[in-house]
């Protein structure tokens, strides 16, 4: 029997018979309410299969593609997908182990980094993954995945050496360079597009320890901002940055504006002394500088509250060449005249630009800052005279970038992907979608349609 006999075979196989006890939940089934909640709200999918194995995946695609149901694949569940009803949300869970092996580490496609940065910890090493310890391994790796170490290491995606994938016909594949290279390649960035990353593979780095610094900033942004890009231009790569300014909305995190970095490793002078030029200037406070554990620096970010949905979002995210006067000068302009704003700002370079453009889909190789902005579209504060020209105002400082980052866009419009990709980039994603998912299963993300 021919390897493509075999794939007719099994997605004409419509039986869920097959998953393991408990797998399968449907509305009306004892805790489906619990089944459907994921960190970001409250889903309404056609059916809910909570994966323990490889072979609960691929029974679960077999019967999707069989009935033709969009499949929403769920790690941490910090994305907005979820929300989209009908479907199959695939939770994944289950399949969270991790194991090294030298130093490659081998995680579960349902794994969150807190867990995975605790593991790696204990055995002194590290990856560079996002800022929050519940946020899912496989959506942050699959979108690039800037994190703290980005300047050193790269992306989580370029740390990405191999991966276990489960095709919408039900195949196991092993993608690494040695074999479907193009696949890996669509992974590093192309996100949730191509089928279901049951394993990660990733090259792990000796990490003992970090040195964490906290910096509040009062008064005029500007002259902090523009100090902020010239100590970086010249840091060492073992230092990253982040500028943040939010509104008094949150309880769970203080407003105001403030600097935080992080060093790889435990030399607090050395640490100290390349953020000296910030610690010289008027207005900068310093709250905290010390040595901590890595899992320790990562955010624990409250779930959703269903009596309590967050509000819309005006703005967005570039990925900025370089963080001018005038871009500078924007951003802050922006935050003033919204209240109720938030700014953020990611030092990047270095390692992640050491990556030449074509070697990942993720775009903006060249940028030099992360930045993202937006006003929350809060009765009273905003209405339909200015929410217009909010937009716009965001829009002017996009502009500016060469791509959008897919992680840090929480809005579903399908329209935003060509946003994110060259139109060599997404005519290459096409292609190997056709290749692995010519049917469009996994469209519940930023989507590339098959060529």
């Amino acid at each position: 029997m021919s390897a493509a006999t075999v794939t007719v075979a099994r997605v004409t196989d419509t039986s869920l018979s097959d998953l393991a006890p408990g797998a399968l939940v449907r509305p009306g089934d004892e805790g489906w309410d619990a089944a459907r909640a994921f960190h970001s709200g409250i889903g309404e999918p056609t059916v809910i299969v909570r994966a323990a194995t490889v072979d609960d995946v691929r029974a679960a695609l077999r019967y999707a593609a069989s009935e033709r149901l969009d499949v929403m694949v769920r790690g941490g569940g910090h994305s907005a997908w979820g929300a989209i009803p009908g479907g199959l949300t695939l939770d994944l869970a289950a399949l969270d182990g991790v194991r090294i092996d030298g130093d490659v580490v081998h995680v579960g496609g349902g794994a969150t980094w807190g867990a995975v940065a605790r593991t790696l910890s204990a055995h002194g090493l590290g990856i560079s993954s996002g800022d929050t310890a519940s946020v899912g391994v496989g959506g942050l790796t699959l979108g690039g995945g800037i994190g703290w170490m980005v300047r050193a290491w790269g992306l989580a995606a370029d740390q990405l050496v191999g991966a276990q994938l489960v095709t919408a016909r039900g195949e196991v594949l092993e993608a690494n360079e040695q074999s479907h290279a193009d696949l890996l390649w669509a992974l590093r960035g192309g996100g949730g597009n191509f089928g279901v990353v049951t394993r990660f593979d990733f090259r792990a780095h000796p990490l003992t320890a970090v040195v964490f610094a906290t910096l509040g900033v009062e008064g005029d942004a500007r002259p902090v901002l523009q100090t902020l890009r010239d100590t970086m231009a010249d840091a060492p790569r073992d230092l990253t940055v982040t500028y943040m300014d939010i509104p008094a909305m949150d309880p769970n995190a203080p407003a105001g504006a403030t600097i935080t970095a992080a060093w790889i490793g435990d030399d607090e002078d050395a640490a100290r002394a390349a953020l000296a030029p910030l610690l010289a200037l008027e207005g900068i406070t310093e709250t905290e500088l010390g040595v901590r554990a890595y899992p320790d620096i990562l955010m624990d970010m409250p779930a959703a509250d269903p009596d309590q949905p967050m509000p819309g979002f005006l703005g967005g995210n570039t990925l900025l060449r370089e963080l001018g006067d005038d871009a500078i000068d924007r951003l802050v302009a922006f935050r003033e005249a919204n209240a109720a704003s938030v700014l953020f700002l990611r030092s990047l370079g270095g390692a992640y630009g050491d990556v030449p453009q074509e070697a990942t889909a993720f775009p903006g190789r060249s940028a030099t800052w992360f930045a993202m902005a937006g006003a929350f579209d809060v009765p009273g504060l905003v209405h339909d005279g200015n929410r217009p020209l909010i937009q716009a105002e965001w829009d002017a400082i996009e502009a500016l970038g060469e791509g959008l980052y897919g992680n840090f866009t929480p809005s579903t419009d399908p329209g935003l992907v060509s946003r994110m990709y060259s139109a060599d980039t997404m005519a290459r994603l096409a292609q190997i979608k056709r290749q692995y998912d010519p049917l469009n299963l996994f469209c519940r993300n930023h989507n590339v349609v098959p060529a």
